[in-house]
């Protein structure tokens, strides 16, 4: 990618509750056990690896020792600034309304006096878009169709029940070995309780921002927020099909002005000519640079590019 956030070194660790705190891991129905909720704690999750770092907390891999279960576990501290600990609460509340294929399953949470939260989530042991194209290059035209079919899906139905995710990039969706792609990190997310909200807070990674969530005043105001995770997709897949972030040169690492620059006063990327007649004419939908314009996500699931 060409344009990476720099990480913060935590440190953090898996704090286990003490003996004496009866303090329990609350699972949803999805969660298969011998055991019912009120006998699970976190003391039955045994840690085995970190998978990552980022937003104020640490994911781990885990395992449930009485089931051998093979979760992932969020874990994010109350010393941790406001913000993450409001955006873990905001992931664990969006997650617990969705039921979804095309959306990573919530399992259970958990939640100390002091205020640290740990959600359990389901595993996708391939990790996300953007480790494969790190480690494997590269995707092809059939690649994509499978992978815009599937994160469609999943933004039609959280479109569906007014949920805007804000974030869509190659690190927030989710691969397993079956080649299933997920949406995850629903941090920065809005519900939009009504058709008339606004939606144009600067919040989710600056880089597949759309046009109109730079400069909402250019581009009318309160715009449509469904159509900003399409613009989102959109980077998302010609990032996966050239190798790198589609509006700057490969290994640039811009600032936000660069960013808004190109964003807002450039023509929309164009594909390579190796790209088919098809994936050319689904990005020119995805990629418009007036939002009313763009096609929903139940529209580009009928496209002729996804039949491939």
């Amino acid at each position: 990618m060409a344009v990476v956030r720099q990480r913060r070194q935590l440190n953090l660790s898996l704090a286990l509750p003490e003996p004496s705190e009866s303090r329990r891991l609350f699972l949803l129905p999805t969660v298969s056990s011998s055991s019912s909720a009120a006998d699970i704690t976190l003391n039955d999750i045994e840690k085995l690896e970190v998978l990552g770092h980022g937003n104020g907390g640490t994911v781990y891999k885990v395992r449930h020792k009485r089931t051998s279960a093979i979760y992932a576990l969020k874990v994010v501290h109350n010393s941790s600034d406001p913000i993450s600990c409001r955006q873990v609460r905001r992931e664990m509340d969006i997650l617990r309304r969705t039921d979804s294929p095309y959306v990573v399953k919530l399992h259970g949470f958990f939640e100390k006096p002091s205020g640290d939260v740990a959600i359990l989530l389901e595993y996708m042991d391939l990790g996300t878009l953007d480790t494969l194209l790190k480690n494997n290059g590269t995707f092809s035209e059939s690649q994509l169709a499978a992978v815009a079919r599937q994160v469609l899906n999943g933004l039609s139905y959280l479109h569906a029940n007014k949920i805007i995710h804000r974030d869509i990039k190659p690190s927030n969706l989710l691969v397993n070995r079956d080649m299933e792609v997920k949406i995850s990190d629903f941090g920065v997310s809005k519900v939009m309780c009504r058709t008339l909200d606004a939606c144009n807070s600067y919040v989710g990674t600056c880089a597949y921002m759309s046009p109109e969530r730079f400069d909402p005043d250019r581009y009318g105001g309160n715009y449509d927020g469904y159509a900003a995770d399409i613009w989102s997709l959109g980077l998302t897949l010609f990032e996966l099909y050239v190798g790198h972030f589609p509006f700057l040169s490969e290994g640039q690492r811009p600032d936000w002005a660069t960013l808004m620059c190109a964003i807002c006063f450039s023509d929309p990327p164009n594909l390579p000519e190796s790209a088919s007649d098809e994936f050319q004419s689904f990005m020119e939908c995805c990629l418009k640079k007036e939002s009313n314009e763009r096609w929903t996500a139940a529209q580009l699931l009928t496209h002729p590019f996804l039949r491939q």
